[in-house]
């Protein structure tokens, strides 16, 4: 199995990026990029999935059919990943979605497998909390758009991390791929990475993944890239290494067979020490890039 998807290799169809629970080889987590020029439209069926559309650079309609009728959504979406939060729509299981942009953009469908079919629902860039999360130079931010205990969805646990240009995140290496109740939670788990370009110059970065025990032995160690993906079925994941002068963002998208919808992580002994030295450092003062904006009266 291949972890580390370049981009392009994840290509199919209309989508940049289409990871499906069957290319992937587990059971519930899915992720489109979907790029659409001005004026263009994309109509897909759910299925047994819920999806959030979450902009990644422009705005667009999206609009769903369902048994409970015809929802419209707007969203006013982002120039980039790195210059705001954006607003997004969540879209049930079993109904026929399209999206559809006056100015063109690209936007990620981030799926999880589910039983339940929730309504669907805006979520407005307001209501998405920000949060910062290590210091020094493990300082990271984190858009909780689709958190565990943020937005409800069935199964579906979607963020955005931003990493300043230097820094490590997704450390400590941490798990997530054993039924611990209370403690851990088993969740697959994509990470796709976009950079800031300096002078025209494309960003990178590293991602790690290392095996976490007998049958959970993904092992990655790769350079990543604008567009690049890669798939975390188990193991230790991080760090996550943006090279200096270059932010690093990855969206997350995990998703399990677990009961309950939880965000449950194991550190690595050998590294969790590190949590004791953040309160002593300052978090980086590059953050935020950005902050909620505020609701309208």
């Amino acid at each position: 199995m291949t972890y580390h998807l370049p981009a392009g290799r994840a290509l199919a169809g209309p989508y940049l990026v289409d990871v499906t629970p069957e290319t992937a080889g587990w059971g519930y987590s899915s992720l489109r990029v979907l790029e659409l020029p001005p004026g263009g439209t994309h109509t897909f069926d759910t299925g047994d999935s819920e999806w959030i559309v979450l902009p990644l650079s422009g705005g667009c309609t999206v609009t769903a059919i369902d048994d409970f009728g015809h929802h419209a959504f707007e969203l006013s979406g982002r120039t980039g990943v790195f210059d705001g939060v954006s607003d997004f729509a969540y879209v049930p299981r079993d109904a026929r979605a399209t999206v559809a942009s006056a100015g063109g953009g690209r936007f990620a469908l981030t799926g999880a497998r589910c039983t339940r079919r929730l309504p669907a629902r805006y979520g407005p860039a307001a209501g998405v909390p920000v949060e910062l999360r290590g210091t020094g130079s493990c300082s990271r931010q984190v858009n909780n758009f689709g958190a565990a205990d943020v937005f409800e969805c069935d199964r579906l646990i979607a963020v955005e991390v931003i990493t300043p240009g230097g820094n490590w995140s997704s450390f400590p290496p941490h798990k997530h791929d054993e039924h611990r109740p209370g403690e851990e939670s088993v969740l697959e788990e994509i990470y796709y990475f976009e950079f800031a370009g300096h002078d025209g110059t494309p960003g990178l970065g590293y991602q790690r993944v290392s095996p976490s025990g007998p049958g959970r032995d993904t092992d990655v160690l790769a350079e990543v890239r604008d567009g690049d993906v890669v798939l975390i079925p188990d193991g230790w994941h991080g760090p996550s290494m943006a090279v200096p002068g270059h932010h690093m963002y990855y969206l997350n998208v995990m998703a399990g067979p677990g009961a309950e919808r939880a965000w449950l992580i194991c550190d690595h002994p050998d590294h969790a020490w590190i949590r004791d030295t953040w309160p002593d450092q300052p978090v980086d003062p590059r953050l935020p890039l950005y902050t909620t904006p505020e609701r309208s009266a």
